[in-house]
């Protein structure tokens, strides 16, 4: 990941506990019990948000009682949305220790911490053993990781023969500098991009199967002008990634919109496998 000891301070320095339940008291949310979809404003941390969550787990076609890891899960938003729909086991590994702390609060209050849970811990070197899990998913993870040979290869490490791999993530386009700050990294010493053809070639070298591959960019171009059109009619809302990002969030979704728009980077979904008994 480069320099990886900037990243969790980049996503929040600090826990951040205490404004989450003060966020839930101010949007009415209080000591009830949560439901997942509530909590989409904050916790889905991608272009396109929970829409892309759910699209990219339907291509995957998980099915009851399998177990997934989820690489970077964040504040924990697809791997509950993961566990309260599809029957499923969900592991999150998170570098930072102050998502891991949020995210297994929410799960509590979401009544889902039997079914999901969380755990501090690297990328590149995953605290699990070999052949563990059906499913590794990734969202919005791999442009911080400079090693994407390490990060893919502990994803097949950990994956079972047979096993899928769901990714979604940003890619960059050739020749294509990045307008700064993105949601992802304020300076480009945090940001690793790969174009869609290198990273096709680094999961093919590692021995991936490639069975779905879609260019995401034009539907997160519409999402975000949505997005854009909402927030212009409407009043900030109490639970939203100002949270984590600070006042400075705006400026990067908007270099977000413009880095796609001006064909800078684009966005891409896949899934693949690893080969073996049961592999499609």
């Amino acid at each position: 990941m480069g320099d990886r000891s900037e990243l969790p301070g980049h996503y929040g320095a600090g826990s951040f506990l205490g404004r989450l339940k003060a966020a839930l008291a101010t949007a009415g949310l209080g000591d009830s019990r949560l439901e997942p979809s509530s909590l989409a404003p904050l916790d889905q941390f991608h272009a396109r948000g929970l829409a892309a969550t759910v699209e990219l787990a339907e291509a995957i076609g998980i099915q009851p009682g399998e177990s997934i890891i989820d690489i970077g899960s964040g504040l924990g938003g697809p791997s509950r949305y993961l566990a309260a729909n599809y029957d499923c086991r969900v592991i999150g590994v998170d570098l930072s220790p102050w998502f891991v702390e949020a995210a297994s609060f929410l799960a509590e209050r979401c009544g889902l911490d039997d079914r999901v849970g969380y755990r501090c811990g690297d990328a590149l070197a995953l605290p699990f053993e070999d052949a563990r899990f059906d499913i590794a998913w990734t969202q919005h993870v791999a442009m911080n990781i400079a090693d994407r040979d390490g990060f893919y290869a502990e994803a097949f490490r950990v994956l079972r023969p047979g096993g899928r791999f769901a990714i979604y993530d940003v890619v960059a386009r050739e020749g294509q500098d990045v307008l700064f700050p993105v949601p992802w990294s304020r300076t480009s010493g945090t940001s690793f991009l790969l174009t869609a053809a290198e990273m096709r070639s680094v999961l093919a070298r590692l021995g991936f199967q490639c069975h779905a591959w879609t260019d995401s960019s034009d539907a997160a171009l519409r999402w975000f002008g949505e997005q854009r059109i909402h927030r212009a009619s409407s009043t900030p809302p109490a639970l939203g990634l100002h949270l984590v990002m600070g006042p400075e969030f705006p400026v990067m979704v908007a270099n977000f919109e413009r880095n796609l728009g001006e064909g800078r980077i684009g966005l891409v979904q896949a899934i693949l496998s690893r080969p073996g008994r049961g592999a499609g």
